[in-house]
């Protein structure tokens, strides 16, 4: 007899979107008009310079092994980058460039935890936090962060949830998915928590480009030595470059960390995409118009995403300070029948608004926010009137 599949990846489970979005993609491919708001990507095309950057990379022979950690000039480039952009400094030697943010995530958790400890999580969050905690054999500690409170913990509601085995605490700021920032004078409240703890924070930047009404995006390692000496910082070119395809994240960390997270990687990916590496150096240091120019676009599409929303009966969402997402409260749908189904949490209007209104949309049970779904922004204008009518038509019916 086969002796059984290890315990930790067993446990794993599958998107809780999954469902969703099968049943989305069967429909189109079926012919059906249906309209998805699923999208995690920006909808506009990688930038030509970066593009072409790639493509010098290729016929340049760029195309073997770079340093497990990554190219020395694209990690000057990440560190020129957050210095102007954060006004926080770090030198080379504490950069790690990784298959994607994601990736940095993982490596994170699996260096700094061991089974047992702890890893507080607010919610809403992004799926996958959950699951790479308990892959690291760590067990998560959900913090619920409500919606009066513009969804963002509180320094008292983090001070809450430690204990002796906490090793860290996520904190995703603009937010996948509710669209919300920290503030500088919340995440100084946090920090302070967080050094007298000595809990290790882990800062997911990955949206801070994409930040709306002329808000100032502020990263936790700028805010002091002590603090920057416990944080984790992640971030990537995917969201701000429209490079969701080409794969590089990166980590800045400690001095101690960034060796630890270096020698982890070196035995599992080893170094990423020496071209992806390329086109990101021409991202990080090339012009920014084109990536200004999409930021705006969001802008322009979440404040008509809101404006909308707000004129529809039985639903209601904040107004994001950034990403491209949209976070749309369903409570005063739930416990009420729509076209023969009763709604009983997210997951159960998802599936009819895309039965019965052809429109696809991101159920946040999976986010630690069953009474919510997910619109994403990053599609065209015409689809986001498309849809947003068709949810209007849907709930007066």
């Amino acid at each position: 007899m086969k002796k059984p599949l290890g315990k930790i990846a067993t446990a794993v489970q599958a998107s809780t979107t999954l469902a969703i979005d099968a049943l989305y993609k069967q429909m189109k491919a079926q012919g059906a008009d249906v309209v998805g708001f699923g999208a995690g990507e920006p909808d506009f095309n990688t930038p030509d310079n970066i593009k072409s950057a790639g493509i010098k990379a290729i016929n340049d022979n760029i195309t073997r092994y770079t340093p497990a950690a990554g190219l020395e000039a694209l990690k000057k480039a990440v560190c020129d980058k957050l210095l102007g952009d954060c006004g926080v400094r770090y030198e080379p030697s504490q950069i790690l460039i990784s298959s994607g943010a994601k990736h940095n995530l993982f490596i994170a958790l699996m260096c700094l935890c061991d089974p047992g400890d702890e890893v507080i999580i607010p919610a809403p969050y992004w799926v996958s936090y959950l699951e790479q905690v308990g892959m690291a054999g760590a067990k998560p500690v959900i913090v619920e962060a409500f919606e009066d409170q513009n969804f963002k913990i509180t320094a008292a509601q983090l001070e809450a949830a430690i204990t002796d085995r906490t090793k860290a605490v996520f904190i995703n700021s603009p937010n996948n998915p509710t669209g919300m920032m920290y503030s500088r004078a919340e995440l100084e409240e946090l920090a302070k928590v967080c050094v007298r703890h000595g809990i290790y924070v882990i800062a997911d930047d990955i949206y801070y480009k994409l930040v709306y009404d002329n808000k100032e995006f502020c990263s936790i390692a700028s805010l002091g030595d002590d603090i920057k000496a416990l944080t984790v910082l992640i971030n990537g070119v995917s969201k701000s470059y429209a490079m969701t395809g080409w794969r590089i994240g990166y980590t800045a960390a400690p001095p101690e960390l960034a060796k630890v997270f270096a020698n982890y990687q070196s035995h599992s990916t080893s170094a990423p995409c020496s071209i992806s590496q390329m086109a990101s150096i021409e991202a990080l240091c090339g012009e920014q118009e084109s990536i200004e120019a999409m930021r705006k676009v969001f802008e322009e599409r979440r404040d008509y995403f809101v404006s909308r929303v707000e004129e529809i009966d039985g639903v209601s969402c904040l107004r994001p300070d950034g990403a491209f997402y949209i976070m749309m409260n369903i409570e005063k749908l739930v416990g009420r029948t729509l076209h023969g189904t009763e709604i009983k949490n997210a997951d159960d209007f998802g599936k009819v608004f895309l039965e019965k209104g052809n429109v696809a949309v991101v159920p946040c049970t999976g986010f630690g926010a069953p009474n919510h779904v997910r619109w994403s922004y990053a599609v065209s204008m015409d689809d986001i009137k498309k849809g947003l009518d068709r949810l209007e038509a849907f709930l007066k019916s």
